[in-house]
């Protein structure tokens, strides 16, 4: 039987292709010039990866300039697991360079990176071509997150990497200029799966939380499982010191986090989607069997499949935190303005299998655009000179049966500015990113 992860929208596309001057309805704003990116895995025709999250990243991307589509195109990034057929864990321990790279896709220092959390960031030109592994001149000698964060203030790219044996976690910055300056390790009780993190402006915040590495789980899969034993905490460490202090929560899991700031008071606020323990045994029960259908983002919003948006304010000097949720909808992938990464932000962006939904943190408001079809990421793209934290674009790939669109809205009214056809479907996958050529 074939797999749910290689059916319906999920199912891999077969090849690469190139099409040029592409259908837009409505008018591109002539300001969006640069290139549209989403990564995703997409096995190849015949391939079973044996768990959705396990197959080689394609990349797809759109090129916008002048307020034309120039042109589709989608490339797998070609690892060494991808040409050479190399294994990330063998009989000489763990080769980094032997990965998927099908999580998310960022820019620094002008270079493009496609990145997946368990080894090292494959570099890629702005054609989609492979480079090939990076680990910035040797001084990378963990995983990297696929999660990395861009202090918008200092231009510092701020990363970790967690690992199956010691050292668990190890923190990490680049400077402005691509290098990289500070490791750290972060004493961590064992190997857990860390997939974001959270950065203030003068902190970093870690979600130890209990989805543990499992050695006898090796041949099924992605080998991590909930344990009740471990425990669930949130650190904050001084990025200056390097000093984490600890907070226990209750029992949860984070894959994505939106944003953290700190308030008036020093206390540190931070916004992510907050699974259950039992609404992420359902979830990873259903993504790793491969026999019941993956739910899509936001699991059609029913709390009980999927997450919803909660808030942990954490109290450095009295030791105190506090929980809230935000909203009783199921939603995921949550996205705020780049340049508010790290500081108090008023709006977030997030996901359902069929719609986008935005919240104003606030006032606690949110307004739902329904998209009628299988919505990837919101990313947020802001106008030049904006005037107001939500002046700018969402971008998103909408994929209806077979016919998929990069779908451009007001950001401030969630109302419809272009839709871009594309020249066929994009498989559900993961993370987007806007790259102005500015």
């Amino acid at each position: 039987m074939t797999p749910s992860y290689l059916q319906g929208a999920l199912a891999p596309v077969p090849d690469e292709i190139d099409v040029h001057d592409l259908t837009v309805e409505g008018l591109l704003p002539t300001e969006l010039s640069g290139r549209y990116f989403r990564n995703g895995p997409n096995p190849l025709p015949g391939q079973d990866p044996g768990h959705w999250f396990a197959g080689p990243g394609m990349i797809h991307g759109v090129r916008l300039r002048d307020g034309r589509a120039e042109w589709y195109r989608n490339r797998w990034t070609r690892t060494t697991a991808f040409t050479d057929d190399a294994k990330f864990l063998g009989s000489s321990g763990i080769d980094l360079a032997a990965v998927s790279a099908n999580t998310s896709v960022v820019r620094h220092s002008d270079r493009f990176l496609a990145l997946v959390e368990n080894g090292l960031p494959y570099e890629i030109t702005p054609e989609l071509d492979t480079v090939g592994a990076c680990d910035f001149g040797g001084r990378l000698t963990t995983a990297m997150t696929a999660h990395p964060k861009e202090d918008p203030r200092t231009g510092e790219l701020l990363f970790f990497g967690y690992g199956f044996f010691p050292p668990y976690l190890t923190y990490h910055r680049l400077s402005a200029g691509g290098e990289l300056v500070e490791s750290r390790e972060i004493e961590v009780p064992g190997p857990t799966m860390m997939h974001d993190f959270a950065i203030t402006e003068n902190h970093v915040v870690w979600l130890d939380l209990p989805v543990v590495f499992d050695l006898e789980m090796t041949n099924h899969g992605i080998p991590y499982r909930w344990d009740d034993a471990y425990g669930a905490r949130l650190g904050v460490m001084g990025r200056a010191d390097g000093k984490v202090r600890w907070f226990d929560v209750d029992p949860c899991y984070v894959f994505h986090v939106g944003n953290a700031h700190e308030d008036a008071l020093g206390r540190i606020v931070l916004d992510a989607i907050r699974y259950t323990p039992g609404s992420f045994r359902s979830v990873w029960e259903r993504v790793s069997s491969g026999v019941d259908e993956v739910p899509g983002p936001g699991a059609g919003g029913d709390p009980e499949q999927g997450a919803t948006l909660h808030r942990w304010t954490l109290d450095a000097r009295s030791g105190l935190s506090k929980e809230e949720r935000l909203d009783d909808r199921a939603v995921e992938f949550p996205t705020v303005s780049g340049a508010r990464t790290g500081l108090s932000s008023r709006y977030l962006y997030t996901v359902t299998e069929n719609a986008i939904v935005k919240y104003d943190t606030e006032t606690g408001a949110n307004d739902v655009r329904e998209t009628g079809g299988a919505t990837g990421e919101a990313v947020f793209v802001p106008a030049e000179g904006e005037r107001a934290e939500d002046d700018g674009w969402l971008m998103a790939v909408v994929t209806a049966e077979n016919d998929s669109a990069l779908w451009v809205l007001d950001a401030g009214t969630l109302e419809s500015v272009a839709t871009v056809r594309l020249p066929r479907r994009v498989p559900t996958g993961f993370h987007g990113s806007w790259f102005a050529d500015a």
